[in-house]
């Protein structure tokens, strides 16, 4: 029944928002109280803690049907249903889930997660920002980059060093639990990017920001990289299954133009060489679709998914790519102009073999796990 609402409210009420979404930038705020009202913040975290209790099977059914429209819908909810609350569940203390995720489950506190620094990115574990112990407390100095929802958030999971040194298993980076207007953490101007107009992003800085030591992940130093590793491998399926999603609305719009556009008396959808384009595209996405479905529902069973979600995310993102590079194709001139959707979409999907590990790093990723299993015979 959710599935069906959503199908529904995305169609009726996002899609006729998209230019305005992404000419102001921002979205609008009555549509965020209605995502709030629909229990979207809160799909997978469980229902005592006021969430929906979604396994990641029903999760990405969910996200494929709201990246039918643009991606910046799915970035407002994506840290509330992904990496922002699912480190907390994971592996924060009971005193931090109660604390923290009902306010994340209803949407009343929008999450962060604060990873990447000017210079650590794909080496996540080479960040900089330091938490130095004093008392009862940490002292937080440093800063971060690209952070998805900066502008809106209330509550960052920020990874900072607690040791000078690089430790074995990067046990030199913990994980933190911060909020927004905590003296001394300031917000950046929202970044100026290529698309995804309307998913704010911005840097955001520590400048000795004094924190409880009660705030630190799990009770426990040394954990945070770990904690981030095991969200990323939920937030790259989830990644994946807005790949679909965007796939299918770009098929979409290229089978639309192509049944009405007329060329030599026809309509281009007849030519031979095109339909191969739509033959293609609807391939790549069945079997990103099969991938996201299976490798969902092996996590929903218990299995370790790090190979699996690194699939997703590097079959998933080239792919959209490969759609919307096709799209514009079919669309010729028409396609290139920005009063046109598709020029659009061409530019929000670039970003998705960027964001959460690159697809070099999948690749490596793919690659150490093939490996670490590897077996002569």
């Amino acid at each position: 029944m959710l599935r069906e609402t959503l199908h529904r409210y995305v169609r009726e009420r996002l899609v006729p928002l998209e230019d305005q979404v992404a000419r102001e930038e921002r979205i609008p705020d009555e549509v965020i109280a209605e995502f709030r009202d629909m229990g979207l913040f809160g799909l997978t975290l469980p229902a005592e803690y006021g969430g929906l209790g979604l396994n990641m099977s029903q999760e990405v059914e969910l996200v494929m049907e709201l990246t039918w429209t643009s991606a910046a819908f799915r970035s407002l909810v994506s840290m509330n249903l992904g990496v922002g609350s699912h480190a907390i569940l994971m592996d924060g203390t009971q005193e931090q889930r109660h604390r923290w995720l009902p306010d994340l489950a209803s949407g009343k506190v929008i999450a962060g997660f604060a990873l990447t620094e000017p210079d650590s990115g794909s080496d996540s574990a080479a960040l900089r920002t330091r938490a130095v112990r004093d008392g009862d407390h940490y002292v937080l100095n440093g800063s971060k980059r690209f952070i998805s929802n900066a502008p809106l958030a209330g509550l960052f999971t920020v990874m900072a060093r607690t040791s000078p040194e690089r430790l074995p298993g990067n046990a030199h980076v913990s994980a933190f639990l911060v909020p927004a207007d905590t003296p001394g953490l300031r917000v950046g101007e929202k970044d100026r990017k290529m698309g995804h107009s309307g998913a704010a992003t911005a840097d955001v800085y520590f400048d000795n920001v004094r924190i409880p030591a009660s705030a630190l992940l799990g009770g426990v130093e040394g954990r945070g990289f770990v904690s981030a590793m095991k969200a990323l491998d939920r937030g790259r399926v989830n990644i994946s299954a807005l790949c679909v999603g965007q796939g299918k609305r770009i098929l979409h719009e290229m089978l639309r133009y192509a049944t009405e556009r007329k060329q030599f008396g026809k309509p281009i959808a007849e030519f031979q060489l095109l339909q191969a384009m739509f033959a293609d595209s609807k391939t790549d996405l069945y079997a990103a679709e099969c991938m996201v479905r299976d490798t969902a529902r092996r996590r929903d069973a218990g299995e370790r998914i790090s190979l699996e979600a690194s699939c997703c995310k590097l079959f998933a993102s080239e792919m959209v790519g490969r759609i919307a590079d096709r799209c514009i194709q079919v669309y010729g001139g028409a396609g290139y102009m920005q009063e046109s959707r598709v020029e659009r979409f061409y530019r929000d999907v670039r970003l998705f073999r960027i964001y959460e590990g690159t697809s070099q790093i999948q690749q490596l990723v793919i690659a150490k796990e093939l490996l670490k299993t590897f077996e002569a015979f």
